[in-house]
């Protein structure tokens, strides 16, 4: 069983990569998109980590949601939207058990998941953080190691894709070649999971 010291654990795992990669998400995103990819996730990550050490949520939907929440009201652009919205739909579809399985957070992730494809109107194939999110979860029910490599998997692949969703769509053809940086963001946020895990 899951418990709110694995789902801190994931969130801050979660700030230290986008810590770690935030340079690199920013110069994928600096030909398709506004170049702040990175820095943005960064901030939003690091607010994330310093709430969590403020507050002490009593459940893993509990954590979830302040992440969610915390990510909405610091990051700009369209990636705090779409990060809290995963985030928060997953912690409210988990509710308020003090453990969950694994099985209820693939469930409670797919539902995120859904939800931020009815926020941006993106589907697989778009050339988006859907990309990644899809087969993550989708992998999940084998295990937290497959659903990183999946989510590895499904980043790379938006490299030869034309985006069709986002700021990247705008570009048309030029999009194609380059990967999504939501995408890679995603993954490592898929990444961090399997971390919490120990996987």
């Amino acid at each position: 069983m899951l418990d709110v010291d694995f789902f801190r654990r994931w969130m801050t795992a979660a700030a230290a990569a986008v810590d770690r990669e935030a340079e690199r998400l920013t110069a994928l995103d600096s030909p398709i998109g506004d170049a702040d990819h990175g820095s943005n996730l960064q901030r939003g990550f690091t607010a994330v980590a310093a709430a969590l050490e403020k507050e002490s949520p009593g459940s893993p939907g509990a954590v979830l949601l302040l992440a969610g929440r915390t990510l909405i009201s610091t990051v700009g652009g369209a990636s705090g939207p779409l990060y809290g919205t995963l985030l928060r739909r997953t912690g409210k579809a988990l509710g308020e058990a003090g453990e969950v399985s694994a099985e209820q957070l693939t469930e409670a992730l797919r539902t995120g998941v859904e939800a931020v494809m009815t926020l941006g109107g993106a589907a697989p194939g778009d050339k988006t953080m859907i990309d990644t999110l899809v087969p993550a979860v989708d992998a999940l029910g084998t295990g937290f190691a497959a659903a990183r490599s999946a989510a590895e998997e499904g980043a790379l692949a938006t490299t030869p894709l034309q985006a069709r969703k986002g700021r990247a769509s705008y570009l048309g053809e030029r999009s194609i070649g380059h990967q999504d940086p939501g995408a890679t963001s995603a993954a490592l946020l898929i990444a961090a999971l399997a971390e919490a895990a120990g996987e």
